[in-house]
């Protein structure tokens, strides 16, 4: 295995083993993997599936169903646009692309992880404040196009 976190993973892994008797949990080793890497490397499936019992079409299936479920490195930053009904309603169109092209002049060409990574959601449950965009943990609700560059300014 040529993932540089091997060790780290073992770790996960094994506490993530089922029991005797217990049925494996791929959703929650998955995301035990994505909390400790920020995303679940591909190159460790097989590892995975061997350490769950489980077939690594079992794995892969899982991690393909769940859209919170990453295989690259995301920016340093994630920025999350609910485009669920009521934000859509709300500009909420608007403000992903203002986000997008805000994203692409600060992520500009680096060779380093980029700043942001922008992905789509459908439904932040914060529709009387919509539209929502939420970066990291923080949420911000009632955004709009013109609020984009003040509020990326806070995660330079």
């Amino acid at each position: 295995m040529t993932f540089a976190g091997h060790s780290e993973l073992n770790e996960v892994l094994a506490s993530c083993r089922p029991r005797p008797l217990e049925q494996p949990n791929v959703l929650k080793t998955l995301l035990a993997i994505q909390q400790t890497f920020g995303y679940v490397p591909i190159i460790a499936l097989p590892q995975v599936a061997h350490t769950l019992v489980v077939t690594e079409a079992d794995v892969a299936g899982v991690l393909s169903y769940y859209p919170d479920l990453r295989t690259e490195q995301p920016g340093r930053h994630v920025i999350r646009v609910c485009m669920g009904e009521s934000c859509f309603a709300n500009h909420g169109r608007q403000v992903l692309r203002a986000i997008e092209e805000a994203v692409g002049r600060l992520n500009g060409k680096v060779t380093e992880l980029p700043r942001f990574t922008v992905e789509r959601v459908y439904c932040m449950g914060n529709c009387a404040l919509s539209p929502t965009v939420a970066v990291d943990q923080d949420l911000h609700g009632r955004v709009s196009p013109d609020d984009i560059r003040s509020l990326l300014e806070r995660y330079r």
